[in-house]
């Protein structure tokens, strides 16, 4: 499912304007976004969590080259789903 597909079902569910919806979702993005960035997690019950794991520290090899490189520590975004979301879509349970 695309964006604009959930923009557009989320338009029919609430009677809803598509440009008021895709503000909507944009703003939520770029605020779950830029909570991560600034290394805050973002918790929403019965959904899930976005949250900030760190990476740590390794050493990789660069074939084409023969060379070992160090990777430095690093920050990335996860997702972590409720259990109630896991249950409904190990069950395929549709939701409501």
């Amino acid at each position: 499912m695309t964006k604009a597909e959930i923009v557009t079902k989320i338009s029919e569910e609430t009677g809803l304007e598509k440009d008021e919806v895709l503000r909507t979702v944009e703003a939520f993005m770029h605020h779950v976004k830029g909570s991560l960035a600034e290394g805050e997690n973002v918790y929403l019950r019965g959904f899930g969590s976005f949250i900030v794991k760190t990476r740590a520290k390794k050493t990789g090899r660069n074939i084409s080259k023969e060379q070992t490189i160090i990777i430095p520590a690093h920050n990335i975004p996860s997702f972590k789903p409720a259990k109630v979301f896991m249950n409904q879509v190990k069950e395929n349970v549709p939701v409501e």
